[in-house]
């Protein structure tokens, strides 16, 4: 059983430099053994105070900045942590989802979906300076006027039920996972609901109908596999070649079958392209077809080399 030292010393390794953790690790576990030992001689209780000890040494974070000559000063030390913590949940989120909100409208109410997708990524970009700058002027003044928040105190029972070196937080997969669903929700519904309308007011797809003969489908299955590969990276902590290699297959029977449906010209709705009228027109069509293709190829691989390097910095 993971004793509450091995966790606390876990959740301050995570936060310091590589390497410099076996060092780290080491002076802390014995600084720690020795100030158990010194409340144990004079008779107290072993578990209590090991309790006592690790919660006068405070937050994993705040020592682990220390250790890495790290300050926790933006707006100040009182509030640094709750501020960090906030700012990292609110941006993992918010902006991408209403970006891809407005961006949706933007292609509903207009006849050029370029100019919505420039919207949409224009706005997240707005809101993700917007939330950072007003979180981090409300704390601001919360510090430097003093005001108190009462939030809870830190105490062991924080600590992680394991030593594990986490490098996929519960936010990062939350929000992936979020992503991928709406993703795969969105393929079906504009068959149904695409929000560009016909000359008849009836739907018009972004996507080939033909496509849900095979491809649709097929796409719909490894955006699924790959909500299972992001639930198996939260369950692990940590990106490993086995994720990877499973990571790279899927980015492959993602981003190969798109790419080539788009130099085709087989991934959008023939009806939709004629839709508007400025895809006809010159290089239009090709240009998009660039830039999903370039796109397409330069996430896949992108992601790929991410994991990679993550896998091996785990390692390392």
């Amino acid at each position: 059983m993971t004793t509450l030292t091995d966790r606390y010393l876990a959740a301050t390794l995570r936060s310091v430099p590589v390497a410099r953790r076996e060092e780290i690790a080491t002076e802390l576990r014995g600084s720690i053994e020795d100030m158990i030992d010194g409340r144990t001689a004079g008779g107290q209780d072993a578990t209590t105070a090991e309790r006592e000890v690790l919660t006068e040494l405070g937050d994993p974070a705040q020592l682990a900045a220390r250790y890495s000559d790290r300050r926790l000063q933006l707006i100040g030390p009182t509030y640094y942590l709750a501020w960090e913590r906030l700012l990292k949940l609110l941006l993992s989120f918010v902006p991408a989802t209403v970006g891809v909100v407005v961006g949706l409208l933007a292609a509903a109410d207009g006849d050029n979906p370029g100019g919505a997708v420039g919207e949409g990524v224009a706005t997240a970009l707005s809101v993700a300076l917007h939330i950072a700058f007003w979180v981090t002027l409300v704390f601001a003044v919360l510090e430097r006027t003093k005001t108190p928040l009462d939030l809870p105190r830190w105490s062991v029972d924080q600590l992680p039920e394991g030593p594990v070196d986490r490098q996929i937080t519960l936010t990062d997969t939350a929000a992936s996972i979020g992503f991928l669903a709406l993703f795969i929700a969105y393929l079906p519904v504009q068959h149904f609901r695409s929000f560009v309308p016909t000359d008849g007011d009836e739907n018009l797809p972004i996507l080939d109908p033909a496509l849900w003969s095979f491809w649709l489908p097929f796409l719909i299955a490894v955006l699924v596999a790959t909500v299972g590969l992001e639930i198996a990276k939260y369950r692990a902590g940590r990106w490993t070649w086995p994720l990877v290699a499973v990571n790279a297959v899927l980015n492959l029977a993602f981003a190969v079958p798109v790419i080539w449906l788009m130099s085709t010209d087989r991934l959008l709705n023939p009806d939709f392209v004629d839709r508007f009228e400025w895809l006809g027109e010159g290089d239009n069509l090709n240009t998009v077809a660039t830039v999903v293709v370039a796109g397409t190829a330069l996430i896949a691989l992108w992601d790929t080399v991410d994991s990679a390097i993550k896998a091996y910095r785990a390692r390392h």
